[in-house]
């Protein structure tokens, strides 16, 4: 099965964010610019996340993705403050593929089977925000990672495939944004429980992050941000130049953890084919040296 590369693109009001577990957001552009970058480069999929949409109980993206669906052509998961069936029509016809839901699934899971029945399973991605504990045990989180639910993240994970949710996102808070690399038994425990397939997440800050968590963890697929976005960043000038609300000081300084080893889709795609995970042919019209 071909491995899939999927940048994620966190959202809050116009602009592209990027914290580290989760929290202390800087603002790194506009999102439209990275999503374009990476459609060129060979991204397989995007995903867009509003990050504060369950905060205040909406989700704020459906301008963003009819712009950007306007000319990327590639499939589109969107998620964030999707609470209904309604919440979730609207996404999908703004130019959405995907929709991924957390917080109102956990709060009510019979919502993963009537978006399943309504839309078909393979619209239906289940986010999964998990906390490992001293314990060894995993807790999912909902609210971008705020709120505990006191349910065991592998459980819900089964749960979820059983109500008929197309795939999984996981993603470990502790790893998310750091650069240390992805929670391979977290990945493992959730590829080996569930017969969907499992797009791991939170963590990635070298190539041999991606290969690893292929190969030890069995992810479907990876979603990637940091990694890329500082990547975007070094080699462009232009977001730097856009007056931006919020925590700039990122864009001014270049204040990047030295643990994240910035990364290209050509150069990860490479890497990929080097150690033997296939694919797609692809055309890249704007090839990062």
């Amino acid at each position: 099965m071909t491995i899939r590369i999927i940048p994620r693109l966190d959202i809050k009001g116009p602009n592209l964010v990027k914290g580290i577990h989760l929290e202390g957001l800087r603002v790194l552009g506009r999102p439209e610019e990275f999503a374009h970058h990476y459609y060129e480069n060979g991204a397989d999929e995007l995903l867009y996340m509003d990050i504060v949409a369950s905060l205040y109980q909406r989700n704020n993206l459906e301008d963003i993705v009819s712009r950007t669906a306007r000319d990327i052509f590639i499939p589109m998961t969107v998620g964030g403050g999707l609470r209904s069936l309604q919440d979730i029509n609207s996404v999908l016809r703004s130019g959405a593929d995907k929709v991924c839901l957390n917080t109102a699934a956990i709060h009510r899971p019979q919502l993963i089977e009537e978006a399943a029945n309504t839309f078909g399973s393979s619209t239906i991605v289940i986010s999964i925000e998990a906390i490992k504990h001293a314990d060894g045990t995993y807790e999912a989180y909902t609210d971008n990672g705020r709120e505990a639910t006191g349910i065991e993240a592998l459980e819900w994970a089964k749960q979820a495939a059983n109500l008929g949710c197309g795939e999984i996102l996981i993603t470990s808070i502790d790893k998310e944004g750091t650069g240390t690399g992805y929670d391979i038994d977290l990945v493992k425990q959730v590829s080996e429980s569930v017969s969907i397939p499992v797009i791991a997440c939170g963590g990635a800050g070298k190539v041999i992050d991606v290969i690893d968590v292929l190969k030890h963890g069995r992810a479907d697929a990876v979603c990637l941000g940091s990694l890329l976005h500082y990547n975007y960043l070094q080699c462009y000038e232009t977001q730097k130049n856009i007056p931006l609300e919020g925590n700039t000081e990122y864009l001014k300084n270049n204040q990047v953890s030295t643990r994240i080893q910035h990364a290209s889709l050509p150069e990860i795609n490479k890497s990929l084919s080097d150690n033997g995970y296939p694919r797609r042919s692809i055309t890249m019209t704007n090839e990062l040296n």
